[in-house]
């Protein structure tokens, strides 16, 4: 799927709040029909299996998704799968090519005892969710939160590894989506904006804004999350029963607001100079809407903060 630059940009000029609303609108009818597959899939299993690449909007998706299920009188529960980081040990972590550690690895999840907890709850039976300390790079399972599903009640397992094979593979009853930002801004045939560098500005943003990270050690980072893409995540998309695209046709013209500002702050030397460059260019395509306009239950909050959903 690709937008059309020109229609955005007039969609902005003349009645900027009805497309804010028909853009999240379209948003909310992919997450409905994610919700009739999962219902469809209840009787088989409790667990839904919610992966995409990063900067894809899983989060808040998995919370739309439990919002929808709520309003048909179905419970579920989020577990982000980032709580099952096995504690790093320097002799045997994966490792990049140049020798870091590579966060990107699903050997670096404990596969064995999410399989474990899949089958557990599909029995009814409580499990201890794990809880992996980033600050001190440890799982520390004492502080585990317990959970067991009642009956009609659904665990969504949010995490970029979700439809890996060593745990979608173990548990193919599961249901299976996966998301992503995937469509290009183009001007007629002319390639404007790349779908991936929607996820980039929503991952540097977010990182600048909540995780005192800047703009030149995202880039520094984003190269081995796209490997990581090419390696870990995206061989598995189409195990998924349903495919969607998180998207927002809205979303480059106010993300240019926080982007353009910090883009324009990383020094000259900066290695990867030239994709910013294009970066910079490619915001300024775009007729900028005042991100006081976006509705505060917006997937596009989740990065740019003022939101109505607790991420933390």
């Amino acid at each position: 799927m690709a937008y059309q630059l020109q229609e955005i940009n007039r969609r902005v000029q003349s009645d900027v709040m009805e497309f804010l609303s028909e853009c999240d609108q379209a948003y909310a009818q992919r997450v409905s029909l994610a919700v009739d597959k999962i219902l469809a899939n209840l009787e088989r299993s409790p667990i839904v299996l919610l992966s995409g690449p990063s900067g894809s909007g899983k989060t808040t998706t998995a919370l739309k998704i439990a919002e929808e299920l709520r309003r048909r009188g179905v419970n579920s529960r989020a577990v982000a799968m980032d709580n099952y980081f096995l504690t790093p040990n320097p002799k045997t972590v994966p490792r990049t090519p140049e020798g870091s550690v590579d966060f990107e690895s699903p050997l670096c999840l404990d596969m064995e005892l999410l399989d474990q907890h899949f089958t557990a709850l599909s029995r009814g039976e409580e499990i201890l969710i794990p809880k992996f300390e980033f600050a001190r790079q440890m799982r520390n399972d004492s502080t585990g939160t317990p959970l067991r599903l009642e009956k009609n009640e659904i665990a969504i397992f949010e995490g970029i590894h979700a439809l890996n094979d060593a745990i979608a593979g173990r548990h193919p009853e599961a249901t299976k989506l996966y998301i992503s930002a995937r469509s290009n801004v183009h001007e007629g045939s002319i390639l404007r904006f790349k779908g991936t560098w929607m996820r980039l500005t929503r991952r540097a943003v977010r990182d600048f804004n909540f995780r005192g990270t800047g703009v030149a050690a995202t880039l520094e980072m984003w190269a081995n999350v796209r490997r990581g893409e090419k390696l870990y995540i995206s061989p598995f998309k189409q195990k998924a029963d349903i495919i969607f695209d998180s998207s927002l046709p809205y979303e480059v013209a106010v993300m240019r607001n926080y982007a353009m500002p910090i883009l324009q702050a990383v020094p000259e030397e900066n290695a990867r100079l030239e994709e910013l460059l294009q970066l910079i260019e490619a915001f300024q395509w775009f007729e900028p809407i005042d991100p006081a306009l976006v509705p505060k239950d917006s997937l596009l909050r989740e990065f740019i903060g003022g939101g109505s959903y607790k991420y933390h």
